[in-house]
């Protein structure tokens, strides 16, 4: 008969030195603390400014690690809610680099990276000309390009941002949807806008995009063009064919960045079309200067049933298929 082992418990203790920030830290009711209890199957238990973990010995090591993270970022002025405390749980739990690594300044406000895929893909945009991110949905892979554009075009590292999707959608075509052109295609763009407008106050964005130093436009648009001096994001780029790919990635002149963003088991093409993703990381793998990030459900920073609602459709049924 073999016995199982039983994992090594420990009891581990932390203490802060500001007894003000505490609230902070253990949120109304100690809610931060109960929400790291239920993810990690720990216990703790604050008295003063001291905290007591008790649980299997990684699980209360990677809840210290936690604590001391969201302690810091407190300190430095950062607010902290629910999706930040998950952020801290998946970064010490993946062995991460705290908030120091892979930062994004905006003004005021701060963006650090909450997956250890985050960091690596922070870290690609700040040090290559071309960084593919492959992924579900959730997992910050627009939302972090834009803030880089943004903190870029701040820092007049470029002169313009530049955003565009495939005009391709769950079957549909711009030409079947009411309005002139304009109309047409603002709701299709608007996850691009809204990115936008969650990094810069709203009257500003209206006014570079009516200036030309943002564009929000489909990838049709960018056929013939040289995009010097510009921070290129291409979004939904699994909705490409091989031809558009090649096309947009052509278009990168002097002193450019080009972010390209999709996710392959999201492709809303024709049956029997090889997405221009697909064909793009196999046939530009290795090649110097770009660099491919990819991200797994366990990067989603979403509320964490989005997380498991992934896991659910990817297990449910056999992955779909990349078209050959």
């Amino acid at each position: 008969m073999t016995t199982l082992s039983r994992p090594e418990t420990a009891s581990v203790h932390i203490q802060f030195d500001d007894n003000s920030l505490l609230p902070l830290l253990f949120g109304a009711h100690d809610k931060h603390l109960a929400r790291i209890e239920q993810q990690l199957e720990v216990s703790l238990a604050s008295r003063g400014n001291h905290v007591t973990i008790a649980g299997p010995a990684d699980a209360a090591k990677t809840a210290r690690t936690a604590l001391r993270n969201l302690y810091r970022q407190i300190k430095n002025g950062e607010s902290v809610n629910e999706s930040v405390v998950d952020a801290a749980v998946r970064m010490a739990h993946d062995d991460a680099p705290g908030p120091g690594g892979g930062l994004i300044q905006i003004h005021r406000k701060r963006i650090a990276p909450r997956s250890k895929a985050q960091g690596r893909y922070i870290k690609a945009i700040q040090e290559h000309d071309m960084v593919f991110a492959i992924g579900p949905a959730g997992t910050g892979k627009t939302y972090l390009a834009v803030c880089a554009a943004v903190e870029m075009f701040n820092a007049g590292k470029i002169d313009r941002i530049i955003l565009s999707r495939p005009a391709v959608e769950a079957g549909e075509r711009l030409g079947f949807l009411p309005g002139d052109m304009q109309e047409k295609i603002d709701p299709y763009l608007r996850p691009l806008f809204d990115a936008l407008h969650d990094t810069l106050p709203g009257e500003q964005v209206v006014r570079r995009i009516a200036s030309g130093e943002f564009e929000v436009a489909p990838l049709a648009f960018m056929r013939g063009r040289t995009l010097s001096n510009a921070f290129v994001i291409l979004d939904e780029a699994q909705n490409t064919t091989p031809t558009q790919m090649k096309m947009f990635l052509t278009r990168l002149g002097e002193n450019s960045r080009m972010v390209i963003t999709g996710d392959l088991s999201q492709v809303d093409l024709p049956p029997g079309t090889r997405p221009g993703l697909k064909d793009a990381v196999e046939t530009l793998d290795g090649v110097p200067g770009i660099r491919f990030v990819r991200f797994s459900d366990a990067d989603v920073v979403r509320p964490p049933l989005v997380a498991r609602i992934i896991r659910a459709y990817d297990g449910a049924s056999p992955a779909q298929e990349d078209p050959a």
